[in-house]
């Protein structure tokens, strides 16, 4: 079988999806998590009115981490992810589930060996290159900036 055979193999045997409803899903879920956000924010800037909005912008995050890790534990996550696909994995609750699932899996394991090890599988390599990312460009900025 070629490549087009196999595409068109690929076009009639394949899932159906409506891509329309599939995106307008996605960003209905994200957009209403970050709406969660935001009112966290909002709730957090009422009770705390002289704190600073770096504050603020923490205790928003703490929380939100803690909520998509929360309902990573009791499973009400993946099912939230199950409908709205990317919508769920971007903001930062996403990346809570993707560090708190892995952990969640293998903590049978043992806690060093499962929960421990396992707990960054996924999100390892997003850290690792976001820091790695950070600290070339610094220091690219601070040859130029030496250069100039």
């Amino acid at each position: 079988m070629d490549s087009k055979q196999y595409a068109e193999y690929i076009d009639k045997h394949g899932p159906r999806t409506n891509e329309w409803v599939t995106l307008l899903t996605a960003f209905g879920v994200g957009g209403l998590i970050c709406m969660i956000g935001q009112a966290f924010g909002d709730v957090y800037k009422a009770i705390l009115p002289e704190a600073p909005k770096a504050m603020i912008g923490s205790l928003t995050s703490a929380t939100m981490i803690f909520l998509g890790a929360f309902l990573t534990g009791l499973g009400i996550y993946d099912k939230i992810g199950s409908v709205a696909g990317a919508g769920s994995i971007i903001p930062i609750t996403g990346f809570a589930n993707s560090i708190a699932s892995p952990a969640m899996e293998f903590r049978k394991e043992g806690i060093v060996f499962g929960l421990m090890a396992k707990m960054f599988v996924i999100a390892g390599p997003v850290i690792v290159t976001g820091i790695v990312s950070s600290v070339t460009v610094g220091f690219i900025y601070w040859i130029v900036a030496m250069i100039g």
